[in-house]
């Protein structure tokens, strides 16, 4: 005869199992949705990081939220710091894509190969670069010869370079930014930056201490240029004055334009792969003229 202590013992028992196989169902589940052709798509839940350039911010945080209305199950998180910091990020394995303006240098390709890592450049816009003065300022418009001076320390004084009897505050990125790198390379020729230069940490700062500095000059990419400053035109080579127009821009005629750039260790796969398809995408491409910068295609 069965006994009513047995019997209980069962009924427990039971329970038990019947929660152990509802928590091992959840583990490693995939989510199936039914897509509009009415085939079942199985889809992973995933997440990766993006870090990086400043200037490339904007665009990146605008393109993963489009990406995650559309892909609600995936998590991308967009981090500014600098080129450099993002490509450090990528070559110590912490990020999946590292967001930069300028090229990787050899010497972290050195670093990245010592790691095991193997970058690889995705263009995904281009940018020019605005030399910014408060609107104030009665100069429009400054030669490379000029420029260059102003930042190697040669020339202190708005007088100068036509302005007003005035001391020019000089105002750069830190070493981290790519836009750094670009500006002392084909302004400053690889030359230093005067060291009496106010370093700013993030492009909006700049913005910022232009905006409240009649003194104040600056570069910024043309996705932060607003009403709060004036971009100069610029003659790189006594060919004439060109304004950062997109036209100037897309043309060549500009004389500071330059590619944007994604790293990935190795060709892009799963998430990665799937997010920078979607960047490259005519979406993708609409949304990088939407920021302020230009399409690749």
């Amino acid at each position: 005869m069965i006994s009513g202590k047995f019997l209980k013992n069962i009924a427990i028992y039971s329970v038990i199992l019947l929660i152990i196989a509802i928590a091992f169902t959840g583990i490693g589940c995939v989510d199936k949705e039914e897509s509009t052709s009415g085939e079942t798509e199985v889809t992973e839940a995933a997440s990766i990081i993006v870090k990086g350039s400043d200037t490339v911010l904007p665009l990146s945080q605008r393109e993963s939220e489009e990406f995650m209305l559309a892909n609600p199950e995936q998590s991308i998180t967009v981090i500014g710091g600098g080129s450099g910091v993002g490509i450090a990020a990528l070559i110590d394995g912490e990020v999946e894509i590292a967001m930069a303006s300028r090229t990787i240098k050899d010497s972290e390709i050195e670093n990245a190969e010592a790691n095991g890592i193997n970058p690889i450049e995705h263009v995904i816009a281009w940018d020019g670069i605005a030399v910014v003065v408060n609107p104030e300022n009665p100069v429009t418009e400054i030669t490379f010869e000029d420029l260059k001076g102003i930042y190697d320390g040669s020339i202190s004084n708005w007088a100068d370079v036509g302005g007003d009897d005035l001391e020019i505050t000089v105002i750069t990125r830190d070493s981290s930014s790519g836009t750094y790198g670009y500006f002392q390379e084909e302004v400053l020729l690889d030359e230093e930056y005067r060291q009496d230069a106010l370093v700013q940490p993030a492009t909006g700062a700049i913005v910022q201490e232009i905006a409240q500095n009649t003194g104040a000059i600056g570069y910024i990419g043309y996705a932060y240029l607003d009403d709060s400053t004036t971009a100069l035109s610029l003659d790189a080579d006594g060919e004439g004055f060109v304004e950062a127009t997109p036209e100037n821009i897309i043309s060549g005629d500009y004389p500071l334009a330059r590619p944007l750039y994604y790293y990935t260790n190795g060709e892009p796969a799963g998430l990665a792969k799937q997010y920078i398809d979607y960047v490259m995408s005519s979406t993708g491409q609409d949304i990088v003229s939407e920021v302020g910068y230009f399409p690749v295609n």
